[in-house]
C-alpha cells in the first residue's frame, strides 16, 4: 500500500474514535451522554494510539496521522520532504471521510440535538473564550509540546537502546492525553489541521438536520496554528541535537 493510503487510513481511523468520543459525550440520548471531559480526553488519546498502527500497518511507516507533525519531525530530522506532500493528502481526505462515518454512525442522534454548537463540536475544536491572538497562542504551544516532547521519547538520551518496538505509539497516545487534560480546555486541543479542517467540511456538506453554521471564521486558527507550533518545535529539536 501507498503512503498516502496508510494516512489516510491511519487519520480516518483517528477522526471515527476521536470524533465519535464527542458525539457520544455530546449528542442526545447517546448512552454516553454528559459523560465528560476526561472521557473525550481518553477516547481522543485511545484515537491517537489506533490510528498510528492502522497507518503503520496500512502503508506509511512513519504513521504521521497529522500535517503539521509530519512538517515540524521533517524540519527536526532534516528529512526528505518527497512524501510529505502525499503524507498531507492522505490526511486531510482520512480526517474527512472520519467524520462521515461518525455522521453516520449517530445518524439518528442528530435530529434530536437541538444545540447546533454541539453538533459542530463533534466535528472540529471551538474556543471556550473566542480571543484569536489567546487561541492561535495555545494551539502553537499544544502542537510545540506535542512534537518536542515527541522526540524527547524517542530520543537516544532518553532512550539509548531505542524504543521497543510497538511500544512507541502508547507513549504518543499517554502524551496526547496529557496535552488534552493540561492544555486541552482553551480551544479543544486540535494541535493537528487534518483533525480539524477535514470534519468542518465533512460538517458543511452533510445533511445534519439543524446543524447551523461551521464557523469558519475560526477555521483558519486550528490550521495554522498547528503548523507554526510544529515548525517551532523542530526547529529547536535540531537546535538541542534530540
Amino acid at each position: 500500500m501507498s503512503i498516502f493510503m496508510g494516512e489516510m487510513l491511519g487519520t480516518a481511523t483517528l477522526i471515527v474514535l476521536g470524533d465519535g468520543v464527542v458525539a457520544g459525550v455530546l449528542l442526545k440520548a447517546s448512552k454516553a451522554e454528559n459523560s465528560g471531559w476526561i472521557v473525550i480526553t481518553a477516547g481522543w488519546a485511545f484515537a491517537v494510539l489506533c490510528g498510528i498502527f492502522v497507518a503503520a500497518a496500512c502503508g506509511s511507516p512513519a504513521a504521521y496521522i497529522n500535517p503539521a507533525f509530519a512538517i515540524g519531525i521533517t524540519i527536526a530530522h532534516g528529512g526528505s520532504w518527497a512524501n510529505i506532500p502525499q503524507a498531507i493528502a492522505g490526511d486531510f481526505v482520512g480526517a474527512f471521510l472520519g467524520g462521515v462515518i461518525v455522521f453516520l454512525q449517530y445518524l439518528p442522534h442528530w435530529k434530536g440535538t437541538d444545540d447546533q454548537g454541539l453538533k459542530l463540536a463533534v466535528f472540529c475544536t471551538g474556543p471556550a473564550i473566542r480571543n484569536v491572538p489567546a487561541n492561535l497562542i495555545s494551539e502553537i504551544i499544544g502542537t510545540f509540546v506535542l512534537v518536542f516532547v515527541i522526540a524527547a521519547i524517542f530520543s537516544k538520551a532518553a532512550s539509548p537502546t531505542g524504543v521497543a518496538a510497538g511500544f512507541g505509539p502508547y507513549l504518543v497516545a499517554s502524551l496526547v492525553w496529557g496535552i488534552g487534560l493540561s492544555l486541552g480546555g482553551t480551544t479543544g486541543y486540535a494541535i493537528n489541521p487534518a483533525r480539524d479542517l477535514g470534519p468542518r467540511i465533512a460538517h458543511a456538506v452533510l445533511p445534519i438536520p439543524g446543524k447551523g453554521s461551521s464557523d469558519w471564521g475560526y477555521a483558519a486558527i486550528p490550521v495554522i496554528g498547528p503548523v507554526i507550533g510544529a515548525a517551532l518545535a523542530g526547529t529547536a529539536i535540531l537546535a538541542f541535537g534530540m
